[in-house]
């Protein structure tokens, strides 16, 4: 039986640095991000405010997207956020 998962994308600021993560289960994942131990890249740039959730029925579907994803150009990426998460509003406190 396949399991689902989510690709996600953190910030730091509104148009800031851009990281683009999946995970089966996105609440452990953005508390570790959170505490510093979810990847040295976030740690390092301090991203800590989720912007964009997509769920996928299946996790290779989710692998697919973010691997689409991380060879976009960043302006498509920002319209994308943007698109459904204008204000950059942290969307960490819509998961369980």
């Amino acid at each position: 039986m396949a399991r689902g998962g989510y690709t996600y994308i953190m910030t730091n600021k509104a148009r800031g640095v851009l990281y683009i993560g999946v995970t089966a289960n996105l609440a452990a994942r953005v508390l570790q991000h959170r505490n510093g131990t979810g990847s040295t890249f976030c740690k390092r740039y301090g991203l800590t405010c989720l912007v964009l959730v997509e769920p996928h029925d299946d996790m290779t579907l989710a692998i697919a997207r973010k691997k689409a994803l991380k060879v976009w150009k960043r302006e498509w990426k920002i319209r994308l956020i943007e698109g459904s998460n204008p204000d950059w509003r942290d969307l960490s406190d819509l998961i369980a």
